[in-house]
């Protein structure tokens, strides 16, 4: 039976410490914080890159350098017969369609197989622990590879934010529309579904916001997602303390479901600041 390695980058949200826990590669992503090059989880912690964010820092996200990425999976391939690389959305970065891209030519062709599932953070976590289960159940690389795409668009990732600041930085709101909102206590909710991050619904104060996100994933299970099961998980960029009451009321709302929770990936986080809560859930594949 061949040797199935399971990759992925750190906009999963598995750290340096539970990538080994699992047994899967973590490649940590570039950040440019006023010039200077840090990697997420290895040279820059989440406490760090939210200190700069608060000091108005110059931060800037950037794809991995294809050595890096082929660093990674030749020594993956040293001791594995084959590697399933499952990055961040190709919407999102264009670090997928480069990594698309070299692992068709030699070496890699037939021996890489990169996953363009349009995941990202928690959802993106889900992929790698659906490889690790299909490949502990003697799977081939080519069928892993087929289910993971088969289920691309079978995830929804709903956020809120605190402030509209790096929206407008990001020039999804108008310097105007930030102003508006930040003095009707507007907070939008964003959505994930697929390639791009979306508008999905304003409302005003926070608490409106938290339940227009629990609606909206009550309506994917209960109407997109009905009579299948689904993982449900919580991210964020507030406090841990905000984080666990968030996880509680989605608890609350879904009795019966564990909720796993992770600080929102870093490269989502550049656009949304500090201060934000998200709920996602990726429909259960069947084996």
């Amino acid at each position: 039976m061949e040797k199935i390695a399971v990759a992925t980058d750190s906009n999963s949200g598995i750290t340096q410490a539970a990538a080994q826990e699992l047994g899967v590669k973590v490649l940590p992503m570039p950040f440019y914080i006023n010039g200077e090059l840090y990697y997420e989880d290895v040279s820059l912690t989440q406490e760090q890159f939210y200190k700069r964010l608060d000091e108005d820092a110059d931060i800037s996200t950037s794809q991995p350098a294809p050595g890096d990425v082929t660093d990674m999976w030749d020594g993956l391939l040293k001791d594995y017969d084959k590697v399933i690389y499952i990055p961040m959305s190709s919407g999102l970065s264009a670090s997928c369609q480069t990594a698309l891209f070299m692992a068709a030519e030699e070496p890699y062709a037939g021996r890489v197989f990169v996953i363009d599932n349009q995941r990202i953070s928690i959802t993106q976590r889900q992929s790698v622990l659906d490889a690790l289960e299909m490949v502990e159940k003697g799977m081939t690389a080519e069928d892993i590879a087929a289910v993971l795409m088969a289920e691309k668009l079978e995830a929804s990732i709903y956020i809120t934010v605190d402030t509209l600041k790096y929206l407008k930085k990001g020039g999804r709101v108008t310097a105007a529309g930030a102003a508006l909102g930040a003095v009707l206590n507007i907070k939008p909710v964003l959505q994930i579904q697929g390639e791009k991050l979306d508008a999905y619904a304003k409302v005003r104060g926070f608490k409106a916001a938290k339940q227009r996100m629990l609606d909206a994933m009550e309506k994917d299970i209960t109407q997109r997602f009905a009579g299948q099961k689904v993982h449900l998980a919580a991210a964020y960029t507030c406090s841990a303390e905000e984080a666990e009451e968030w996880r509680r009321e989605i608890m609350d709302r879904f009795p019966g479901y564990e909720v796993h929770m992770d600080p929102l990936s870093l490269s989502v986080s550049c656009h949304i600041g500090k201060g934000s809560m998200a709920i996602a859930c990726s429909r259960e594949i069947k084996l």
